[in-house]
C-alpha cells in the first residue's frame, strides 16, 4: 500500500515539499487555506501600486497539474492528531503516513496586539490590498485636508521595523511620493511628503554585513526617507506615534503607520502543541531535530518560518523563502530514502532592494551595491517566481514601470 504524505501549507516550504515528491511512488494531499501560492517577497510591490496582486499568486492546482499523484485541497487546519496519525481541516479527516507542516507566521507586536487595528503588517495579498488603499488614500486625504496640520498628518507615513519588509517598503513609497505621482495632485505637493523608518537595533538589515547596512541606510536618505535608529515605537494609535530614543521622545502626527518589526507563529503552532506534544520556542516556533522532525513524533516534519531549526551556530535558521524552499525539497527527498544525512542548509547570499537601480547583495563573501546589486535582485525573484506567465508578466511590468515611472496598481478598492 502507497504511503500517504499531508502536506499543510502551500507557501514555498510546503510547495517545494509537493513538486519533491510529484510522480513518485506516494499520495500526497496538500492542504491550504487558500487556493494559491503567494510570492511573498514581493507583496510590498502590490502595496505600493507596482504589481497587481495576480503577478505574484499561483493557482496552486495549475503549479501541481502534472502531479497526478498530488490532490489539493482547500480547507483549514482544525486538528492535528499524532496518536491516530490524522488531521482535520474543515471537519473532514485526513489520515497520513507522513505530515508535513509549513504554515508560516504572522504578525507580532510584543504584547501590544491592539496596535494592529491602527498598523497592519504585510504578510497576505489582503494585507497588501489593505495597505495598497491606505497608502492611496492618504494622498487623496491629503488633498482635501482643510488645515496644514492634518495635510502634514496624512502625507507622513511611518514604517516600524528596519529588517527587509521596512527597508523595501520605505524605498518603494519615497518613490511612489517623490516620483511616481508627484505631477498627479493639484493642491498637495508629494514632494512634501516625509517617511519614516524606525528601528530598534543600532542599524538597519541585521543580517547583512556592517559595510552593506551602512550603504542601505544612506540610500534611504538619499530618498529621502528619515531613518531613526536604536529607537522603538511606544505608543501608536490612528493619529500619532510616539518614538523614543535613547536620550528623546518624539511625537509624530501620522495617519499611517505600517508594522514590519516581528513575526509570531501561526495558530497551528498550538495545534502541534496540543495534539503532538510539539515543544515551542519563545515565539511559538516549532522545535525540530536535525532531520526537520518534531522530536515527540518523528512522523511529523515542520518546516519553513514555523520551525526552530537550530544551525551549527546555535542560533536558529533565519524565516527566508530559501530555508523554506531548501527544507521543503530535503524532506521530499528524506520520505523517498534518497537522503540519510541530517538537514544542512546552503546560504547563497541575501538581498535587499532600496528603490530604482538601487539594492545591497551578500553572495557568498561578495558583497554588491546599487545598480549591480539591483540587476541581481530582479532576476533572483523573476527565477523564483512559479509559474513561467508570471515570470513574463512582472518582468514586462517592472520594465514598463521603470521607463515609464508609472504605477498602473494604484486603485483604491474594498476587499
Amino acid at each position: 500500500m502507497r504511503k500517504h504524505i499531508v502536506i499543510i501549507g502551500g507557501g514555498f516550504g510546503g510547495l517545494y515539499a509537493a513538486r519533491g515528491l510529484a510522480g513518485k511512488d506516494v499520495d500526497v494531499t496538500l492542504i491550504d487555506k487558500r487556493n494559491f501560492h503567494l510570492f511573498q517577497p514581493l507583496l510590498y510591490q502590490v502595496a505600493t501600486g507596482g504589481l497587481s496582486p495576480g503577478d505574484i499568486a499561483s493557482p496552486i492546482r495549475a503549479v501541481l497539474a502534472d502531479a497526478p499523484n498530488i490532490r489539493v485541497m482547500q480547507a483549514t487546519l482544525e486538528e492535528v492528531n499524532a496518536d491516530a496519525r490524522y488531521v482535520t481541516a474543515d471537519k473532514r479527516r485526513f489520515e497520513y503516513d507522513a505530515l508535513i507542516v509549513a504554515t508560516g507566521v504572522r504578525h507580532h507586536y510584543f504584547g501590544q496586539d491592539h496596535w494592529e487595528r491602527h498598523a497592519g503588517g504585510l504578510k497576505t495579498i489582503e494585507d497588501a490590498l489593505r495597505l495598497r488603499k491606505r497608502i492611496m488614500n492618504a494622498f487623496e486625504r491629503a488633498e482635501w485636508a482643510q488645515s496644514k496640520e492634518e495635510r502634514c498628518a496624512w502625507q507622513r507615513f511611518v514604517i516600524v521595523g528596519g529588517g527587509p519588509t521596512g527597508v523595501e517598503l520605505a524605498g518603494a513609497l519615497a518613490e511612489l511620493a517623490y516620483q511616481t505621482i508627484v505631477r498627479d495632485f493639484r493642491k498637495i505637493d508629494p514632494l512634501q511628503t516625509e517617511i519614516h523608518l524606525v528601528e530598534a537595533a543600532p542599524d538597519l538589515l541585521s543580517a547583512f554585513p556592517e559595510n552593506l547596512t551602512y550603504k542601505a541606510r544612506k540610500a534611504l536618505e538619499k530618498l529621502k526617507v528619515h531613518v531613526h535608529l536604536s529607537s522603538r515605537v511606544t505608543y501608536l494609535d490612528d493619529r500619532c506615534v510616539r518614538i523614543q530614543s535613547e536620550d528623546t521622545t518624539r511625537k509624530l502626527r501620522a495617519r499611517t503607520v505600517i508594522w514590519a518589526a516581528g513575526v509570531k507563529a501561526s495558530g497551528v503552532s498550538a495545534l502541534l502543541q496540543q495534539g503532538a506534544g510539539a515543544v515551542t520556542d519563545n515565539i511559538g516556533r516549532v522545535m525540530v531535530d536535525d532531520h526537520c522532525r518534531l522530536t515527540t513524533q518523528p512522523d511529523i516534519y515542520v518546516i519553513g518560518d514555523l520551525a526552530h531549526f537550530k544551525a551549527d551556530d546555535g542560533r536558529p535558521l533565519p524565516g527566508v523563502a530559501p530555508v523554506a524552499m531548501q527544507q521543503g525539497r530535503y524532506v521530499a527527498r528524506f520520505l523517498l530514502s534518497k537522503e540519510t544525512k541530517p538537514f544542512r542548509y546552503v546560504d547563497k547570499g541575501s538581498l535587499a532592494v532600496i528603490g530604482r537601480k538601487s539594492a545591497i547583495a551578500r553572495i557568498g563573501s561578495l558583497n554588491m551595491s546599487g545598480w549591480p546589486a539591483w540587476l541581481v535582485w530582479i532576476f533572483v525573484h523573476i527565477a523564483y517566481l512559479i509559474e513561467y506567465d508570471s515570470k513574463l508578466k512582472v518582468m514586462l511590468q517592472w520594465a514598463w514601470n521603470f521607463f515609464t515611472r508609472k504605477r498602473g496598481a494604484r486603485l483604491i478598492t474594498d476587499i
